[in-house]
Parts: structure tokens; C-alpha cells; sequence
């Protein structure tokens, strides 16, 4: 995901010295530059937002609630967990470069002690993210952890990876509905014995209702507790690093291994069998890309528009507003992702928009560096250890920001890299990986 390791035009060095910043794959850092900047649109309703706003529309409606519906439906419809789904995949991708050095040409990987070293580094990275930059929303410790786990397939057969992913993926999907049933099932308990509280309620149904009270505050809508969440958030450093702590503790010993892990490694393993089958690197033939674009859109539109459907004729029902509760979430999500895969691709075969391109290839090359960037510009704009906006914006005006977000990015990136040859965080990773003080200026 954050880098690649393989030349088109020669074989890679040796397996104990890192890759030129001249051999790389154009596309994917096109690709992963993309999804680098489409992730800000999910992640920028847990910077600025209470956190029950990534799932329901209702936080941030302000003065202007059509139009901050519209910008929740639209964002549900076209990125929501594509554009995760996107950067699990490259990271997949990425697992394959380094270790095996598969790619048009044959070279040579590294070895398994600098891919878990490499890993062991990247999870550092994500625990500084999470506990010093404050981001309970961190990925990287995840992807740290699902790289180590998957390094024995990195020589796999495309149709066995293709096989395992989607195996992964219906488990994750049966986990979801799973949830979903359960949580319906628990607050339909709780209503019965809010009804009648000194009833003779069966040790099931308080089984039931006990596991609605325990975690569907986190999903419910209830201004109360929004505002005391952000009157924590915008406190001292050390007032929001300690909530931040225990959110990012709880997150890893329950949502990410019983979620999170399953969603990223499904995503991951698919990534790993669209490199090998060549369709990252803009060579495959145009018409596979036009079938995945047509194909990807058009069911992943298809599937996230009834579950958008569902959601307001509910109400925004929290229980269908939420994809972890759904057993067709992944069905969107992954033909969206694979949809905007075969457009990036297609923008890239026919070389169109040749400046944007490479600023975004410029952000991709950097990415690392950008998804950090993320965390602490919006760690000093949102949290009470900066400005302590959280809460103050309309959904609406929180995607300005992301667009003010992205255009530095789009100019800062490729200004460093005509001077560097890496993002500050590129180079530490690599120097710290390869055990040697890599050169940085050009």
C-alpha cells in the first residue's frame, strides 16, 4: 500500500537493498494516491464529528439538512468502504512486490526477516498514529498485523488467492448479519423490559437486552451523550489522548478482530490476486478494465442503493444505516472498489489528465506520510489540543475541508518529491527497515 517495489522495465535489487525510486509501477501509486485521498472522506467524520457521525446522518445536519443528507447518500453510495476496501488491497498488493519481487519482469524479493521487520516498523507507525496523534481511527496497526499474518500466501496462485478472499469476505459477511441479528434481537429485548421492568423476564431476554445496553449507545443517536464525547475531545492533549487511548484499546480487543481484521484481510488477499493477474499495473487489456468499471458500478451501485433505500425508509434506522450490521455490505463495497479500479486503470491506459495524474502518483508515493498528515493536521484543527473545532461544522463544510486537505496534498507532494526521494515518513520506514540511513535528497 505505501509503496511499490517492482520495476516494469528491469529486474528488482537485491533482496537485501531497497527498490530506486525509479522503479515503480506509475498506476498504482495513481491508484494508491487515490484511495489515500478518498479515505479522507470517511475518515474526516471521525476527526470532526462525534463518533456515532460516521454512521448516522442525523449528526451535522445544522442549518442546512438537504443538503447534508444529499452529501451522506451520496458518500454511502460511492465510497463508503470502496475506498478502504481500495487501500487494503494495495496494501495486499504490496505484501506480494516486497516478498516475492513478482512482476512483468522475474526478480527477486526480500527475504521473510525484512517483510516482518518492514511490518514490525509500519505497526510502530500505527501505534504512534493511534496514541500520540490521537486518530482512534487508525488503520495501520491492523494492516500491520494482517500483513505478518499473510505473508505465507505471498507465493499463492491468483485463483486460489481469488478463492480465499471471497471465502474471507462471506465470513466477514456472516459476521455482519450475525451482529445485526443479534443487536436486533437485544433491542427488542430492552424495549420488552423497559415496558415492564419488574416483570418475570426470562434469563435470555436479559441476556438480550444486556447486550443492547452495553453497545448500542455507540450506535444510537442521543444528543447527550454526543456532547459529553465532545466536550472530552475538546479538552487538554492529555484529556483527549486518555479517551483516545481507551477508544483505540477497545476497538482492538473487540471491533477489529471480530470486523475489522476479517473486512481488511478479505480486501487484502484480493488485492494480492489482482497484482498477479497483472490488473494493477494499467497492462491488462482495456476491455478487462471496462468490464470491471461497468460491472462494478453497476452492481455495487445496485446493492449500496437498496441498502441506502432501506435506511431512509426506516428512519436511519442505526441497525441499517450501519454496514457492520449488514450481510450485503461487502457485496457493495468490494464491486464498488473494483469498479473505481478499472476507471483509475482506464485513466491511466489512456493517458488522460497527465498533470492530475501525477500529482496524485505524487501523493501515492508519499502516502504514508499523507495518511499521518491527515491525523495531525486534523488533530490540531479539531481536538482541544488545537482549536478544538470538533462538532462546530456541518457536513457539508467538513468536505471543504477535506477538499482544502486534499489540494495541499496535491501541491506539497510532488514539490517535496522534486527534492527528496522520499516522504519523511517513507524514509524513516525504509531506514529503519533496511537498518541503514537511506539517502533522502535528491
Amino acid at each position: 500500500m505505501f509503496g511499490n517495489n517492482v520495476s516494469e522495465v528491469g529486474t528488482l535489487s537485491k533482496s537485501s537493498e531497497p527498490v530506486a525510486a525509479s522503479s515503480r509501477i506509475e498506476s498504482l501509486d495513481v491508484l494508491r494516491g487515490f484511495a489515500l485521498l478518498g479515505v479522507l472522506l470517511l475518515n474526516i467524520l471521525g476527526f470532526g464529528m462525534a463518533s456515532i457521525g460516521y454512521f448516522h446522518p442525523f449528526v451535522g445536519l445544522g442549518k442546512n439538512p438537504e443538503l447534508n443528507y444529499a452529501i451522506w447518500g451520496t458518500v454511502n453510495l460511492f465510497f463508503e468502504g470502496s475506498m478502504r476496501g481500495l487501500f487494503s488491497m494495495l496494501f495486499g498488493a504490496g505484501i506480494v512486490m516486497f516478498t516475492t519481487g513478482f512482476g512483468s519482469h522475474s526478480g527477486t524479493g526480500k527475504s521473510a526477516w525484512l517483510h516482518y521487520k518492514r511490518t514490525f516498523f509500519l505497526l510502530l507507525f500505527g501505534i504512534f498514529d493511534a496514541y500520540v496523534l490521537l486518530w482512534t481511527g487508525d488503520i495501520l496497526i491492523l494492516y500491520a498485523i494482517a500483513g505478518a499474518i499473510l505473508y505465507p500466501l505471498r507465493n499463492t496462485k491468483p485463483k486460489t488467492l481469488l478463492i480465499l478472499s471471497a471465502i474471507v469476505l462471506l465470513c466477514s459477511s456472516f459476521i455482519f448479519a450475525t451482529a445485526g441479528s443479534l443487536m436486533t434481537e437485544g433491542r427488542d429485548a430492552a424495549a420488552i423490559m423497559d415496558a415492564d421492568p419488574e416483570g418475570n423476564h426470562s434469563d435470555e431476554l436479559r441476556e438480550q437486552a444486556a447486550l443492547w445496553d452495553e453497545s448500542g449507545s455507540t450506535f444510537t443517536y442521543n444528543e447527550t451523550s454526543i456532547e459529553e464525547e465532545l466536550d472530552i475531545r475538546r479538552g487538554s492533549y492529555s484529556e483527549v489522548a486518555k479517551y483516545s487511548a481507551k477508544t483505540v484499546n477497545e476497538h482492538l480487543l473487540f471491533f477489529t478482530p471480530l470486523f475489522m481484521m476479517w473486512d481488511a484481510m478479505g480486501m487484502m488477499l484480493l488485492g494480492m490476486a489482482t497484482y498477479r493477474l497483472g490488473w494493477l499495473s494499467a497492462k491488462s487489456d482495456s476491455r478487462t478494465y471496462l468490464k470491471l468499471a461497468v460491472f462494478g458500478f453497476s452492481f455495487g451501485l445496485f446493492v449500496n442503493g437498496i441498502e441506502l433505500y432501506q435506511a431512509i425508509e426506516s428512519n436511519y434506522d442505526v441497525l441499517i444505516v450501519s454496514g457492520w450490521f449488514q450481510g450485503s455490505y461487502h457485496l457493495g463495497r468490494v464491486s464498488m472498489a473494483l469498479g473505481w479500479l478499472g476507471l483509475v486503470m482506464l485513466a491511466c491506459q489512456g493517458e488522460l489528465w497527465p498533470s492530475l495524474r501525477a500529482r496524485i502518483a505524487s501523493v501515492g508515493r508519499t502516502a504514508l506520510s499523507n495518511y499521518l498528515l491527515h491525523s495531525l493536521l486534523s488533530l490540531i484543527l479539531f481536538t482541544g489540543a488545537g482549536f478544538g473545532l470538533i462538532g462546530t461544522f456541518e457536513r457539508w463544510e467538513l468536505y471543504v475541508i477535506v477538499v482544502l486537505i486534499w489540494c495541499i496534498q496535491l501541491l506539497l507532494s510532488p514539490w517535496w518529491l522534486k527534492r527528496y526521494a522520499f516522504g519523511p515518513a517513507e524514509w524513516l520506514w525504509r531506514t529503519m527497515t533496511y537498518g541503514s540511513k537511506q539517502k533522502w535528497r535528491l
